[in-house]
């Protein structure tokens, strides 16, 4: 099976619109902006609580602790959101009201939790309608990954933040670019 697409700046954009033009536009911006600016899966992301999330005073942590029944590899690990992903979720905080924190952080149309496969299937349809072809609910976090790298991130830094246990791992998700390439060479 293929790697999932790594998403250029023009097709998050395009995301972004698309997604600005349907319904629950505010959920699926900071669903996908989640995905995008803090490197969790998918499942990590449905799994995610109000509380979570939520301070007592209503502001948006600076850091998510996701227990182990959270991650994929059942080790627990600390999320650290930039400055810009909190602000979106703030408005999304005000949106949706006083929510308890033990409700989940996003919830379908029904009003239900999204399980891990529904939200994959979720971003699935949504870059199919988007038009980004080749991209999953992965490519929020292969995205993340390559560019933080591409902004010079050492790779130890990045299997931290990624949650990986390997740094091996953490390069596969690392998409070379040609940018990249040519920014290498001028540092000579």
């Amino acid at each position: 099976m293929s790697q999932a697409k790594t998403l250029t700046p023009a097709e998050i954009e395009q995301v972004l619109n698309y997604i600005s033009q349907k319904c629950y536009a505010m959920r699926n911006r900071v669903m996908f902006l989640t995905g995008l600016w803090s490197g969790m899966r998918v499942g990590e992301i449905a799994s995610l609580r109000m509380g979570d999330v939520r301070n007592a005073d209503g502001t948006v942590r600076s850091e998510i602790r996701l227990t182990a029944e959270q991650t994929k590899g059942r080790q627990p690990r600390t999320v650290f959101l930039p400055q810009k992903l909190r602000e979106e979720m703030q408005v999304y905080f005000e949106l949706r009201g006083h929510v308890p924190g033990t409700n989940p952080l996003f919830i379908t149309g029904g009003r239900k939790s999204f399980s891990a496969n529904l939200m994959a299937q979720h971003f699935h349809y949504l870059f199919k309608r988007a038009g980004i072809a080749g991209a999953s609910s992965h490519s929020m976090r292969r995205s993340f990954i390559t560019n933080l790298a591409n902004k010079g991130i050492s790779v130890r830094v990045l299997a931290e933040i990624s949650g990986h246990r390997s740094i091996a791992v953490t390069q596969k998700y690392i998409d070379v670019n040609d940018d990249m390439k040519r920014n290498a060479v001028e540092l000579i």
